[in-house]
């Protein structure tokens, strides 16, 4: 069902002018800008900020926000929706949310038409566009949904205690900011394990191909899920941006969208606010534009969860590490050790499914995590040449040949074409060509599969 809120949205256009009107006069005021003028709130972003702030602090999943894509002052409804867990709920929410884009459609369609406005609703739309320089049969075009974070921002608050302290300090030793370790909160809310669809990563959703710039990323390692590892590149991909770029809402700006496309913009718009209002390129959409205004919502959001004192953020784990002096297998160490196999995975993430599954060794120089207990630290002392390698373990491989597919591999060497996509990083559909080579990594056994299956499910699911 869909909300006619005329008095809320009266009362929230009565506190958005007077906020406009505050920002006029005090642009750069502590609660919003922070001690310094490093993160300023522009007037032309200040509607996109307030409605960011809605989408983390108000609304939750259960909640679709209609909205004009352009102009996020614009809020035609909110869309009540079934929880997303109950059986065909994405059908359901989906003619939910199409019923009441239909609804708005045919609103704006009869203004445009120079129908006159005779329900509160159609007078209430109307009365949005008063002072709008667009029209509504271009608006008719431009409705966005998006859902509510408000749950799922919370449980990231709630996350980001284990590792906040650490990426301020980390921040501190490059002379960053230590806003700027809230930006999490928009990347992946703290989630080490998230994972999109892009392909991204991470606490900070680190590409592949960004992300092999300061880190290791390989079927044997891959650091963009380790959280000290991956806030050092973060750090130093924010440094880089700022030194190229000079202001924090562009280098921020140029972490979503690519620093050599923001020096690009900046050349040509000179400033944030035109960049904001006229840049127009084929990547610089909706996700770019509105960057650096979710980063300001998020951090004032995070700020006012983290002074609610229902909401128990996580603690730090205390570990410690120890430097592997040659390669070492992860099962051998392990039970020495006398750590479980699910422990030593959690607090070493950055280690890849063929070293858990003994396949490969952990590499030589590897910087292995462990509970900081007397005990742990008295075992890791007596760690000794007999559970070292002089050598990795060699790959199997297979030259692709005419005719093959990665099916066919699969089931020639008795392995999963899913095992074979995520080991040589193919695509979804696992198109391979003539002459590839191909990593054949043997099949998993026992509970170490089925842990590595576990780890692997929550690395899908971005909160």
């Amino acid at each position: 069902m869909v909300h006619r809120p005329t008095q809320i949205i009266a009362f929230f256009s009565r506190l958005f002018t007077l906020f406009f009107c505050l920002s006029l006069l005090f642009p750069l005021t502590p609660a919003w800008a922070g001690k310094t003028s490093r993160f300023p709130l522009y007037t032309v972003i200040v509607p996109n900020v307030i409605f960011w702030e809605k989408v983390y602090g108000t609304y939750s999943r259960r909640q679709g926000i209609l909205h004009d894509k352009n102009d996020l002052s614009i809020i035609y409804g909110v869309v009540d929706l079934v929880d997303w867990n109950t059986p065909a709920a994405a059908r359901i929410n989906k003619n939910l949310i199409k019923i009441a884009r239909r609804r708005y459609k045919g609103i704006l369609t009869n203004l445009g038409n120079g129908k006159k406005p005779r329900s509160r609703e159609e007078k209430r739309i109307a009365a949005m566009f008063a002072h709008k320089k667009h029209g509504y049969k271009k608006a008719r075009d431009n409705i966005r949904l998006q859902i509510g974070q408000k749950d799922s921002f919370r449980k990231g608050v709630i996350r980001s205690g284990a590792y906040m302290r650490t990426i301020k300090r980390i921040f501190h030793q490059y002379g960053l900011p230590p806003e700027l370790a809230y930006l999490p909160h928009v990347e992946s809310s703290f989630n080490p394990r998230a994972h999109s669809k892009a392909g991204a990563v991470g606490l900070w959703q680190f590409t592949r191909t960004t992300g092999r710039d300061f880190l290791t990323i390989n079927d044997v390692l891959d650091e963009r899920y380790d959280p000290v590892l991956s806030s050092r590149a973060a750090a130093k991909l924010l440094k880089k941006n700022y030194a190229q770029l000079g202001s924090w809402p562009l280098a921020l700006t140029a972490y979503n969208y690519g620093r050599p496309g923001m020096v690009r913009a900046l050349n040509q718009r000179k400033t944030y606010s035109n960049i904001f209002k006229n840049h127009r390129t084929g990547l610089f959409k909706f996700a770019a534009r509105n960057f650096y205004s979710e980063f300001l919502a998020a951090l004032r959001t995070a700020r006012k969860m983290e002074k609610d004192r229902s909401i128990i953020r996580d603690r730090p784990a205390a570990t410690f590490t120890v430097r592997l002096k040659g390669y070492a297998d992860f099962d051998q160490i392990r039970r020495f050790l006398r750590i479980s196999f699910t422990d030593l995975a959690r607090l070493n993430p950055a280690l890849q499914h063929p070293v858990l599954a003994g396949k490969k060794y952990i590499p030589k120089g590897y910087r292995l995590r462990l509970p900081a207990t007397p005990s742990f630290k008295r075992r890791a002392k007596k760690l000794g040449r007999r559970f070292y390698h002089a050598r990795q373990i060699r790959d199997r491989i297979y030259i692709v040949r005419r005719g093959d597919t990665i099916n066919s591999i699969g089931k020639k060497f008795g392995l999963s074409s899913r095992s074979l996509i995520r080991a040589n990083h193919l695509n979804h559909r696992g198109l391979i060509h003539v002459g590839q080579k191909i990593i054949l990594v043997p099949r998993m056994a026992g509970r170490h599969k089925n842990t590595i299956i576990i780890l692997q499910d929550r690395a899908k699911h971005k909160p």
